[in-house]
């Protein structure tokens, strides 16, 4: 039995190192790490970059240094990630997990990232180009793109059930990191223990814009671990924009999206088209 469970142990290490297994779970935690976590496509990526240029003021960040700097859990193996100097800064998409002590929650109004997603599963070639988003909306929205970690309502709302109001824990909205980024990028550095000058905040935005962004890209994705994989006709860093569901959901996409997540948007600010009853806002303050 002894070598039977070692062997297995043995066998499971194997599959971690050359990542044929996820660890996501499993990964080490250590009470100091800060980990940005959001749902898939809600700007993860570009908080990465801001967050990255204001810890790493004197050496900008590209999509090639990024990974060393705040490593995505998905891509790295646990000794990899362990060996990072502290604290560490990790991205997450990783539905609630105690073992989180320090977060930065990034949320996103749900109908832009439906159609972020439709655009991230289409250049990883889950489905070809004519593939109807009103089609892909309720699969979405059932999880079937992202089995493990459910649906954008359950994974916002299992965070912030069991965060909300706790020390540590920091909501931000991508609609009010785009419209007034230093403020909110303030609130992170709070958090990270930076002290957040104007310059220094003003620089972070600056290095970390849509436009630098996508110029990155055009020299590096090929190279990055989350793009080489993938279509190179269409773009990483598309629209970096709020509201562009309006132009690109069809109405009956939208009403399903409101219909069942209604009540969280209202709470979190979000602005319904059948103006359903409102509920109060979650705050975005860190305790």
């Amino acid at each position: 039995m002894m070598i039977k469970r070692a062997l297995k142990h043995l066998s499971r290490v194997n599959d971690v190192l050359f990542r044929r297994t996820r660890i996501e779970r499993e990964i080490t935690v250590f009470p100091d790490d800060v980990f940005l976590t959001s749902y898939p496509r809600s700007g993860n990526t570009w908080c990465r970059f801001l967050v990255g240029n204001l810890a790493y003021p004197d050496d900008p960040m590209t999509f090639l240094n990024l990974e060393q700097r705040i490593p995505d859990m998905y891509t790295h193996s646990d000794r990899t990630m362990r060996n990072l100097p502290r604290p560490r800064i990790i991205k997450s998409h990783e539905c609630f997990d105690p073992r989180y002590k320090r977060i930065v929650y990034i949320v996103r109004d749900p109908r832009d990232v439906a159609v972020s997603n439709y655009h991230w599963e289409m250049k990883k070639g889950s489905f070809s180009d004519q593939f109807p988003i009103e089609q892909f909306v309720p699969r979405w929205m059932e999880s079937e793109y992202w089995p493990r970690l459910g649906c954008w309502g359950d994974h916002v709302s299992g965070w912030l059930a069991t965060r909300e109001g706790h020390s540590g824990f920091l909501v931000i909205r991508y609609e009010d990191l785009q419209a007034n980024p230093a403020p909110e990028l303030a609130k992170v550095a709070k958090l990270l223990g930076i002290e957040p000058t104007a310059h220094r905040l003003a620089e972070a935005v600056e290095l970390s814009s849509a436009d630098r962004m996508r110029e990155l890209e055009k020299n590096q994705a090929g190279k990055w671990v989350q793009t080489k994989y993938t279509r190179q006709d269409k773009p990483f860093v598309r629209k970096a924009s709020s509201g562009n569901w309006q132009s690109v959901l069809p109405r009956e996409s939208a009403a399903l999206i409101e219909q069942t997540w209604g009540h969280l948007m209202t709470r979190l600010g979000y602005e319904l088209t059948d103006h359903n009853a409102e509920q109060p806002m979650i705050s975005t303050a860190s305790s």
